[in-house]
């Protein structure tokens, strides 16, 4: 069993009160600062509630999703394709217009079994790694359209539609002339991409449940980094959050200072407002892998010293490929959008 870092200690509801109270009290701040043309803090008029317990306020009905069991492999009839398994229904090469970029990008669109336009489905964005592309991981066949089909069938997620997204938003025509160092860059506007223009798309032309807690983000190697970064630039956007072996380059980090891989997207991990704290943080990365043990452990930390929970599973074995894809999808899928959120 993998080891948990971080367990949120779930206090008594008394704290959704105070927490409605400070909204209200937030909002009649901001609207007198308005009126007044005053600088007002939030923090002025915020109670002292710690991190649990403004977790606990938002969510302290609903499942515990820090003290679900996460496991280090998986069973491998779950890998399998089977005869008798409804796979769903990939949709490739889905074209749509991102401003980020000033031009057209692509995605993949995985439609779980059974997909009704009459229904609404949460919705998971998956980043790849770097080189990678937007059907790297979601194509018909692959290791996750495999895996979330089997998990389906056997009831351990829920219907959902997943989107292989594109983290390159820049220069389009010219990926393969570039060197690493030039396509920096053009991977961290994926950020801005996701929330302006992709999520927009994707609302328009499918039967999506809109709304943070019906939105997930993933991502692997670099696109680990991406979603990471995502999930704290946009918290009113996504509720969901599953790193697996990120990069540096989120926010600095004391370590790789000289390398264009430690250019911070962010400048720290916080949280906006009590209503954004994220519902689950996945961080996960195997002993062997070569490069992000380091930057995937100190994110953890800058979590745990903010109070922000969060789950940083090291798993015994693992190196940097697809194995630890799969294991963090299979846990990370267990977890999202259970009883109806």
């Amino acid at each position: 069993m993998a080891k948990n870092s971080v367990l949120p200690v779930f206090i008594p509801l008394l704290f959704s009160a105070v927490l409605l109270s400070y909204c209200v009290s937030a909002a009649s701040a901001a609207s007198n600062e308005a009126a007044s043309n005053a600088s007002i803090s939030p923090a002025a008029t915020a109670p002292s509630l710690s991190g649990e317990e403004i977790y606990a306020a938002l969510y302290g009905d609903l499942r515990d999703l820090y003290a679900m069991e996460t496991y280090d492999y998986v069973p491998e009839y779950l890998s399998e394709r089977h005869d008798d398994v409804d796979y769903g229904t990939v949709e490739t090469d889905v074209e749509y217009w991102s401003e980020t970029a000033g031009d057209y990008k692509y995605c993949n669109v995985l439609l779980p079994a059974g997909y009704d336009d009459s229904e609404e489905y949460p919705v998971l964005y998956m980043y790849h790694g770097f080189g990678g592309r937007y059907d790297s991981h979601v194509h018909k066949n692959s290791i996750l359209e495999t895996l979330y089909g089997n998990m389906l069938s056997e009831g351990l997620t829920v219907p959902m539609i997943i989107v292989g997204a594109d983290m390159y938003t820049d220069l389009l025509e010219e990926k393969d002339d570039k060197s690493d160092a030039e396509l920096r860059p053009c991977y961290d506007k994926g950020v801005d991409d996701f929330a302006n223009d992709l999520i927009p798309f994707i609302e328009e032309h499918y039967a999506v449940k809109k709304g943070r807690m019906s939105t997930a983000v993933t991502g692997v190697s670099q696109g680990a980094t991406e979603a990471l970064a995502i999930a704290f630039k946009w918290q009113s956007k996504v509720a969901y959050v599953g790193s697996f072996a990120p990069c540096t380059g989120v926010i600095p980090v004391p370590f790789g200072r000289n390398s264009f891989w430690s250019w911070p997207i962010l400048d720290d991990l916080t949280i906006e407002s009590p209503e954004t704290m994220p519902r689950y943080i996945y961080l996960t990365v195997g002993t062997e892998d070569p490069y992000c043990i380091r930057s995937t452990a100190y994110y953890g930390e800058v979590m745990d010293e903010k109070e922000i929970p969060n789950q940083n599973d090291l798993v015994e074995g693992y190196d940097h490929g697809n194995e630890m894809w799969e294991l963090g999808h299979y846990n990370f899928l267990q977890k999202i959008f259970l009883d109806g959120e």
